[in-house]
């Protein structure tokens, strides 16, 4: 199996691919809608909220936390899950940064 050569690219490239990864499976999609309607919610309110399995959601939240765009505080033997607002918004202005490019518009290509 082929390396991803993740070093050939730029810090904003691989951060970008990393966003979309996190983007890229509908039960996280689900998870952020979920702690934006509620604030802040227990693992175990999202599992009933989306119907996955605890550790797939554990799993899913792990991936969203390791990108930054979730944090958890410990309550006794819970953690309490809400979206991390300073990294989500330098998210949304690296995203947006990126999808703001266009391209000539009027001019025929291929």
């Amino acid at each position: 199996m082929g390396l991803a050569k993740t070093e050939i690219f730029t810090d904003d490239q691989n951060e970008l691919a990393l966003i979309g990864k996190v983007f890229a499976h509908p039960a996280r999609i689900a998870i952020l809608q979920h702690l934006f309607r509620v604030t802040s919610c227990v693992c175990g309110d999202i599992v009933e909220e989306i119907g996955l399995a605890q550790p797939t959601v554990s799993q899913h939240l792990k991936e969203l936390r390791n990108l930054g765009l979730i944090k958890g505080d410990v309550e006794g033997t819970t953690v309490c899950y809400c979206i991390h607002v300073e990294n989500w918004e330098k998210m949304k202005t690296r995203f947006q940064s990126f999808l703001d490019q266009d391209i000539s518009l009027g001019k025929e290509c291929c």
